[in-house]
């Protein structure tokens, strides 16, 4: 690779450039370099890493002039000197740097091609070190600030360097709508490659995913009900199908990408780890959980237990069971989980309403607290880039009702949660409700009663009250009370999992 300091630096007319030269760390031949290189011959830009960035650049006009070279060269135009000079006649800059000449110099001093992506890893690694120089003076700044608590402020500070691992600068800030549109058509062509053409996740439960596409990053879903409804058993059953198909293949970068399922956060703010952990075995060992808690088992269902734990011991699933835990503490986790080596593709919170703020003040009442959880976790969700699935209670307002069914107005504290989020879904058994309302038995009402729930006792239902990109609608699913777990019914010749044998 050709030295730094061989590529003679170009003659700087602007008055202010003494000052920017000597103030951030920066190396203004390797953008001379990276940019001749690219110019010279586009198909360089193929070779260089995603993550650079016009904004990556030192001197402004060549941040200006890196991003006109990838806006041609994405669109299929040529990106060289007599080209470019067009979209800079109006640029001040431009002109004080020579003009045409100077993107010309730049051309003929160009490096061989195959040093460019070593130039382009100088940029990057340079436009890092400034961000961090920029946020340490912002934590120095800060840190003597006695109105700021310390681990708010730590909490900030960690956010703000995950951002810069992530992305390479604190902010994203604008992208333009060629690069947005790319991001989509990709999207769109995974989905296409991918089993069962979903652009998300997949819950596999097959009606749940053709209705919703499978999970989406960046959405936040609420899943809602009343108690016993099984909304924990529901969010526990997809946070386990998604870990337990978990596939990856590696990166030219060393790194992982997921090809199938994920890695997921439980957050369990009720349950204890152990708990869930209990029903996730009674789903994979179809032993009831109810003999699993009180220990009536037998030899074959030990055998069963341990056949299954050991099949899906090393999902990754990792369980967070720390009670009345803050936004910012579970953000925190969060980012921590992301930046492992496995990364993190799904978030689960059970439940919303035992999320805190941290204001010890309290100063807020409940509404606006579960307004700032719920922009948290939507805001997360973005950072981050997965899906959060965050539980909720219902208000007591459906047990009023004839039917029972749930609607985005039971929401407690609706107003914030229905509009946060993305999708709003409600679990609904009517077996449940039917079961309280038993006639007297020996009497005709007696033997009605008794066919419906033969019919029922194995059903549920998913209501979608809320779907931003998609259709609303009822997904029924099975339900096998014994294992706490949710399945795909048998429908129009359709089967599949473990309810196959259960009609619609």
């Amino acid at each position: 690779m050709m030295p730094m300091n061989a590529f003679a630096p170009m003659p700087y007319d602007s008055p202010h450039d003494a000052v920017q030269v000597s103030s951030m760390p920066h190396n203004l031949e390797a953008e001379q370099a990276l940019l001749g290189s690219l110019m010279f011959d586009n198909a360089v830009f193929e070779r260089l890493s995603d993550r650079l960035r016009g904004s990556h650049f030192y001197e402004p006009f060549h941040q200006r002039l890196f991003d006109a070279i990838e806006d041609h060269i994405r669109q299929g135009l040529l990106a060289e000197p007599t080209i470019l000079m067009e979209r800079f006649k109006q640029d001040p800059a431009f002109q004080e740097f020579g003009g045409l000449r100077y993107l010309a110099d730049l051309v003929d001093r160009a490096p061989p091609a195959a040093n460019a992506p070593d130039y382009a890893r100088v940029v990057y690694d340079l436009a890092l070190r400034r961000d961090l120089i920029r946020i340490g003076g912002e934590i120095i700044k800060e840190a003597p600030n006695p109105e700021t608590p310390a681990d708010e402020q730590i909490e900030q500070a960690e956010q703000t360097l995950y951002s810069l691992a992530e992305t390479g600068k604190p902010s994203s800030g604008f992208v333009s709508f060629s690069h947005a549109l790319s991001g989509a058509v990709e999207m769109a062509g995974e989905a296409y490659q991918r089993e069962g053409k979903l652009a998300g996740l997949a819950t596999r439960l097959d009606d749940l995913d053709q209705k919703l596409g499978g999970l989406h990053p960046s959405d936040l879903l609420i899943l809602a009900g009343r108690p016993s409804m099984g909304k924990t058993a529901l969010a526990t059953n997809i946070a386990f199908n998604v870990a337990r198909n978990y596939r990856w293949e590696p990166t030219p970068d060393g790194g992982r990408k997921t090809v199938d399922g994920g890695v997921v956060a439980f957050y369990s703010l009720e349950m204890s780890a152990e708990q869930l952990a209990m029903r996730i075995l009674a789903d994979a060992s179809g032993v009831s959980s109810d003999k699993l808690r009180k220990g009536e088992i037998d030899a074959s269902d030990f055998g069963k237990i341990r056949d299954a734990a050991i099949e899906i011991g090393e999902s990754p699933l990792y369980i967070d069971a720390t009670g009345g835990l803050s936004i910012s503490k579970l953000a925190a986790r969060a980012r921590r989980l992301k930046r492992m080596e496995n990364g993190l593709d799904l978030i689960v919170v059970d439940y919303l309403q035992l999320v805190t703020t941290g204001d010890s003040g309290g100063q807020k009442n409940r509404v606006q607290e579960v307004s700032e959880i719920t922009g948290g976790l939507k805001a997360l969700a973005k950072e981050l880039n997965v899906p959060i699935i965050a539980l909720s209670q219902l208000s007591r307002q459906v047990e009023n009702r004839e039917d029972k069914r749930p609607q985005l107005s039971d929401l407690r504290e609706s107003g914030s949660i229905e509009q946060d989020a993305d999708c709003v879904m409600f679990v609904y058994r009517e077996s449940y409700y039917l079961g309280r309302a038993e006639p007297r038995e020996g009497t005709e009402e007696h033997l009605k009663w008794q066919e419906d729930m033969d019919r029922l006792q194995h059903q549920a239902e998913v209501v979608i009250g809320k779907q931003r990109h998609g259709p609303i609608g009822i997904v029924k699913l099975a339900f096998d009370s014994n294992t706490t777990r949710f399945g795909n019914l048998a429908h129009d010749g359709r089967y599949g999992g473990a309810f196959a044998d259960i009609p619609e």
